[in-house]
């Protein structure tokens, strides 16, 4: 017996052929997308990890169980009411919102400068920019600590750290800079013709079209501010009011070394702010990074 093309398939057949032809898409997508699927399991399982220790027990913690027997959210709770962690965060929050902030507001300028103005020496202070970006903090680190230190008696506070940010950062200077290449600059120049001057076309024309670049470069500073370690380390660690999170969480650990749930549900507590942030704020970030161009 033959079926005729012409005539329709059952109600089965066509059922059977929708089944087979929705499993093998799907096995196309798995097979296109496996590197990309492997490479986000690489990254989420540690976090997953993490997560599922912080809500254990503390004996099961330390037991090679993977998935908590009973979930204990008041680890969470317990690690909040530590002494000095609060303090901790506060601190944190203190370093890297007034660090970003004076960063920004402090580099935008030179960066402008650097993009659109013509003056004798401005390829020799865009080397000296550059030059800065390659320098490593540990070469200047003992003749800052000595000024600080022996000049102004600011060692043992957050200071040290936050306030040569208001003189401006190579690496946000530079990020910047190359943004504002490619604003045009017609625009520039209908502002100057309406009357507007340096500072009022930054802040009027410049300002509002750099606002990918300056989230990018908001959201660079904000996670390095949070995550310093060696900063606070240097300046910081003779005061426990002045340590950061980055720098209490060793202190934590090792007051804790035993109890991997509560540890565990510190390291949250300190990513969660900068995972939010990054989240909210990813597309934003992307647009700066991908707009900011490499023109000379």
């Amino acid at each position: 017996m033959t079926l005729n093309p012409a005539l329709p398939l059952p109600a089965a057949a066509r059922t059977a052929a929708a089944r087979t032809a929705r499993r093998r898409a799907a096995l196309e997508w798995v097979a296109v997308h496996s590197l990309a699927i492997a490479a986000a399991l690489f990254f989420l399982l540690p976090f997953v990890f993490v997560l599922l220790t912080s809500v254990m027990s503390d004996r099961q913690a330390l037991t090679s169980d993977l998935w908590p027997t009973s979930w204990h959210w008041g680890n969470y709770a317990q690690v909040w009411r530590t002494p000095g962690f609060l303090t901790w965060w506060r601190n944190s929050l203190l370093y890297a919102g007034l660090g970003t902030l004076l960063t920004v507001v402090s580099s935008l300028p030179v960066a402008y400068a650097l993009a659109k103005f013509r003056f004798r020496g401005r390829r020799l202070a865009l080397m000296a920019v550059v030059s800065m970006m390659m320098l490593p903090p540990q070469v200047t680190v003992i003749p800052m600590y000595l000024f600080w230190a022996k000049q102004l008696h600011l060692t043992g506070s957050l200071w040290p750290l936050v306030v040569p940010m208001a003189f401006g950062d190579a690496f946000s200077i530079f990020l910047l800079r190359q943004f504002l290449l490619t604003v045009p600059n017609e625009y520039l120049e209908a502002a100057r013709i309406d009357g507007c001057g340096d500072v009022r076309t930054l802040l009027r024309v410049v300002l509002p079209m750099a606002r990918p670049a300056i989230a990018a470069v908001a959201l660079f500073q904000f996670f390095y501010c949070w995550n310093d370690y060696f900063g606070p380390q240097i300046y910081a660690s003779e005061n426990p009011g002045a340590w950061t999170l980055s720098y209490g969480l060793e202190s934590f650990k090792g007051a804790h070394h035993t109890d991997w749930n509560l540890t565990m549900a510190a390291t949250l507590l300190v990513m969660a702010p900068v995972i939010i942030l990054f989240f909210f704020a990813q597309k934003a970030f992307i647009e700066g990074v991908t707009l900011t161009g490499v023109k000379g």
